[in-house]
C-alpha cells in the first residue's frame, strides 16, 4: 500500500495515457492502420535494442531482473514480428490484382 500512495500520480498518469491511446486508436480511419503499424514497429524496434543494451548492464546474479528482461525482450520481438506480419498482409491487400 505504500507503494501506492508514493507512485500515486504516475499510477494516474498511466491511467490516462492508456485511455487516451484507446481513444486514439478507436478514431483512426483504416487506411491509416498499415502507416501507422509500420512507424509503431520501427518505434518498437528502437525500444527493444534499448533494451538489449540495458540487459547487458544487469549483473549476472541477479536473477529476477534478467528473468523479466529476457520475457520483455521476448515479447517485444513477439509484437514486432507479428506487426511486420500484419502489415505485409494488409499490403498485400492494396497491390492490383493481375
Amino acid at each position: 500500500m505504500d507503494f501506492i500512495t508514493h507512485h500515486l500520480q504516475e499510477i494516474y498518469f498511466v491511467l490516462f495515457c492508456v485511455f487516451i491511446g484507446i481513444e486514439v486508436i478507436a478514431n483512426v480511419p483504416a487506411i491509416l492502420h498499415t502507416p501507422l503499424m509500420s512507424g509503431a514497429n520501427a518505434i518498437s524496434g528502437v525500444i527493444l535494442v534499448g533494451a538489449i543494451l540495458l540487459m547487458l548492464r544487469v549483473p549476472q546474479d541477479d536473477y529476477l531482473n534478467l528473468t523479466l528482461g529476457g520475457i520483455a525482450v521476448f515479447l517485444g520481438t513477439l509484437n514486432i514480428s507479428g506487426g511486420f506480419f500484419v502489415t505485409g498482409r494488409m499490403l498485400k491487400m492494396f497491390k492490383p490484382k493481375k
